[in-house]
């Protein structure tokens, strides 16, 4: 189609054409300064609900519908920025958690070594391990460990036995081990809107003692947002700066289809989590992430992949703004 107005309207509908995310053109890793990046793992998660790899595909489908322009930043991400959709990681041993996280190490230490700031849909939790081993102290960072906008119910930083039901570098181990590493900071860290999923009353000990600073549900509510916010931007200030976003920090309400629903106390709504995501606008973010997705929990107005391409489209945003393409 030659007429712009037309071919606008029917990239909009998302169930045309070939899914890439928002319309993206599929480039291998080249010459982008932002890639668009799906990680299709559900190994590391360490139970039976294992359909945590449809989730690139799932938001793949119906990003077309996304938005294209950001108008509170006065921004079109498309042309501030040269962004492509660099594809899936391969995982040819997908069932095998720990040959897969080092896949996904590989596979990043190449975007990393190009310049090349990632945005990625996953998968389980664990792939945040795969990917901040090749980030922190790379290229991106500048040979620094990183800091965390960490947004999630569960700390991630699970020490008390050294697998998940047989997976090592876990969707509960990576907090730790990415410490122990040296590739995060702990200390210039922030883990905010921990509510769920405790066994023991010291369910939070673990990331006390690594020195995370701990944000929990019942603080944030006590505190207020702006509270909040201005403590992560204070953290995380002239640091590299990398967001993981765990799709269960948000209220069940909105996103339904996640790995481990905490349905016991209201989670973050959509204003909450994106207000809390541009404490981080200007800073120098290397990379992001939006795990735990469960496609086929979602309802049938895939609300949760809907929600998660809300998410992605501000980290596309908060990375794009500056950028000159």
């Amino acid at each position: 189609m030659s007429d712009p107005y037309q071919t606008s309207m029917m990239e909009n509908l998302y169930w045309w054409g070939v899914p890439t995310f928002f319309r993206c053109p599929h480039e291998a890793p080249d010459a982008q300064q932002i890639g668009l990046i799906g990680v299709p793992h559900s190994t590391g998660n360490g139970t039976t609900e294992r359909d945590q790899h449809l989730g690139p595909r799932a938001v793949r489908n119906v990003s077309a519908v996304g938005r294209r322009v950001h108008l509170d930043m006065g921004l079109d991400p498309w042309s501030a920025a040269r962004i492509a959709d660099l594809g899936d990681v391969p995982l040819p041993r997908a069932n095998d958690n720990e040959a897969s996280i080092a896949d996904i190490t590989a596979f990043y230490r190449d975007v990393d070594a190009r310049g090349i700031r990632p945005v990625s849909i996953g998968g389980d939790h664990s792939i945040t391990g795969g990917i901040v081993q090749a980030l922190g102290q790379g290229t991106l960072a500048g040979g620094e460990p990183v800091s965390l906008l960490h947004l999630d119910a569960h700390t991630d930083v699970f020490t008390k036995v050294d697998h998940f039901l047989g997976a090592k570098k876990s969707a509960a181990h990576w907090g730790a081990y990415l410490a122990d590493q040296g590739q995060v900071d702990p200390k210039t860290s922030m883990q905010i809107g921990l509510r769920g999923h405790p066994r023991t009353l010291d369910w939070l000990q673990p990331s006390y003692d690594y020195g995370y600073n701990v944000v929990t549900m019942q603080d944030f509510r006590k505190r207020g947002l702006a509270d909040v916010v201005a403590q992560a931007r204070d953290t995380l200030a002239d640091r590299p700066v990398y967001i993981t976003f765990d799709l269960d920090c948000l209220d069940p309400t909105i996103a339904p289809a996640v790995s481990n629903l905490e349905a016991g106390m209201r989670g973050f709504d959509i204003d909450e989590a994106v207000a809390l995501l541009h404490s981080v606008r200007g800073l120098n973010i290397v990379g992001a992430d939006i795990v735990c997705m469960m496609p086929t929990k979602d309802a049938p107005n895939q609300i949760t992949a809907l929600t998660a391409t809300a998410i992605m489209f501000e980290m596309i945003c908060l990375m794009a703004e500056g950028q000159g393409a």
